[in-house]
């Protein structure tokens, strides 16, 4: 009966807000006028969920196909050759698939988008004692069904759905590289994802879409790792360059790789000072050559500077193992999360001027049954959700541009910048980085999810433990240090 009600309402809300969802992006240059406006911008990045894994039943966005409320896509099971459609799936613990480069090519087949029960199946022959490796799924451990075809709604992630309802959604934001969790950090600071042969020489760097680790030099006592030197140049060296203000902050608790740089180890604790998947920028040159290390912080000094109104200009948000909805990370846990660092921003000073903009870092290894467009030869990848929400975000509006987290540079250049861009030929520090990306023509431009000439919205303050359907599993998934109680939201 809660489902019937639900599609009554979900219709009302579509009849009501046709105008509103369909209008077209508008022009950039238009919208531009009043970017000055925002003085703060806040890159909040989760982990591993497609588009079609949390939105795809979502009015009026690019989701599931469907007729009568029956998807009419399927994707085949190998073993029972059996086609699967899109289902459902109130588990609050999720275990996705393996989604490294070579899974990324394979689910997208062509753009046949076919491969992903077949991936998740032959993962589970792989010995991971790693939750968090990007070529495993925790399936295997659990002997489950695979779940990579399910999909949640606005009953599961009532609160994401309302950042949805009531700002914007974006239903063509792709993962900017077809690679797992580490070269999609490392886009969404540099565009790029390189391994670099001769330390301090950014020339000597090639796209590395795999990130397998650091250099392996044969000793006496054994082979010794080399942890990876980033010598091209990422974002921040244009911030510092112009004197605008940055931090990074890092939720402390399970780091999700390993120091040794294996693929497989144990979770270890995870600091603002570890270098890791989540946080690569401690092993950039261009932070270390600046002496901005200092700017990657604790998350709970986000907590106190935006309840202070002492926000920097750009920032970003990485969370922990338990926190980031990574699998087998609950999807509660990371709503949470996600909502109370929503709500600080909301409560203190600086929501008046600030942008907020919330994605998933890859798509997990989830379904999604859009073909990536092609940037270039590194991506782009799966579709991730993507949600902007500001005063001047346009309400319960979906952007149809295509979009990668290059449009978060692209946004923060041309705000504080001038319209620099991370391109060899300009910014005083050459690198071979085979193209712009913010100068992409495919690429859509922000400024088109905001209305400056209206009056500023007033904040949308949302329980941090809303009423859910989710399904809590019968055994915790992973046992993680305890968190503050800001934390935790």
């Amino acid at each position: 009966m809660k489902r019937v009600i639900a599609l009554s309402a979900a219709l009302s809300f579509i009849l009501a807000g046709t105008a509103l969802l369909v209008q077209s992006p508008g022009s950039a240059r238009g919208q531009a006028g009043g970017i000055d406006k925002i003085k703060h911008i806040v890159i909040i990045m989760q982990e591993n969920r497609s588009f079609d894994s949390y939105f795809g039943t979502y009015p009026h966005a690019d989701g599931i196909p469907m007729k009568n409320g029956v998807p009419t896509v399927c994707v085949t099971d190998p073993r029972t050759h059996i086609c699967v459609k899109p289902f459902h799936d109130a588990q609050d613990l999720n275990y996705g698939g393996p989604h490294g480069a070579a899974n990324s090519v394979a689910d997208i087949n062509h753009g046949k988008l076919n491969g992903f029960i077949a991936q998740e199946e032959k993962s589970r022959t792989a010995k991971c004692a790693n939750p968090y490796s990007p070529v495993c799924t925790q399936a295997a451990a659990a002997d489950v069904p695979p779940d990579v075809m399910g999909y949640h709604d606005g009953y599961d992630i009532p609160n994401y759905w309302s950042y949805a309802k009531h700002f914007v959604l974006q239903d063509h934001m792709f993962e900017p590289v077809a690679s797992w969790s580490l070269p999609s950090h490392l886009y969404m600071v540099s565009a790029w994802s390189a391994h670099c042969s001769t330390p301090g020489d950014p020339a000597s760097c090639v796209t590395d879409l795999i990130q397998a680790g650091g250099q392996k030099k044969k000793k006496k006592s054994g082979t010794a790792v080399t942890p990876p030197d980033y010598a091209w140049t990422d974002l921040t060296y244009l911030l510092d360059k112009h004197h605008v203000s940055w931090r990074y902050y890092v939720a402390p608790g399970p780091q999700p790789d390993c120091t040794s740089n294996a693929m497989f180890c144990p979770a270890v604790p995870q600091t603002y000072g570890t270098p890791s998947i989540w946080n690569p920028l401690p092993r950039f040159d261009t932070v270390r050559q600046d002496h901005q290390v200092s700017n990657i912080q604790p998350l709970q000094n986000f907590y106190a500077e935006a309840e202070t109104g002492t926000l920097p200009s750009v920032s970003w948000i990485t969370p922990n193992g338990k926190e980031s909805e990574h699998p087998p990370a609950l999807v509660s846990a990371g709503q949470s999360y996600v909502t109370g660092l929503i709500n600080t921003i909301m409560e203190g000073p600086d929501w008046n001027s600030t942008a907020i903009f919330l994605a998933w870092d890859d798509w997990g290894g989830f379904y999604d049954h859009v073909r990536p467009p092609k940037v270039d030869q590194n991506g782009y990848g799966l579709r991730v959700p993507g949600l902007v929400i500001s005063a001047y975000a346009k309400k319960g509006y979906v952007d149809h541009q295509t979009l990668s987290f290059d449009a978060y540079l692209k946004f923060i250049e041309d705000r504080f910048l001038g319209g620099e861009r991370l391109n060899p030929k300009t910014d005083g520090r050459p690198d071979p980085r085979p193209d712009v990306r913010e100068n992409a023509r495919i690429l859509g431009n922000l400024a088109s999810d905001f209305n400056f000439s209206q009056t500023p919205r007033k904040p949308l303050i949302l329980p941090t433990n809303p009423q859910t359907d989710l399904i809590a599993p019968a055994v915790t998934p992973t046992k993680t240090p305890k968190k503050t109680k800001k934390a935790t939201g």
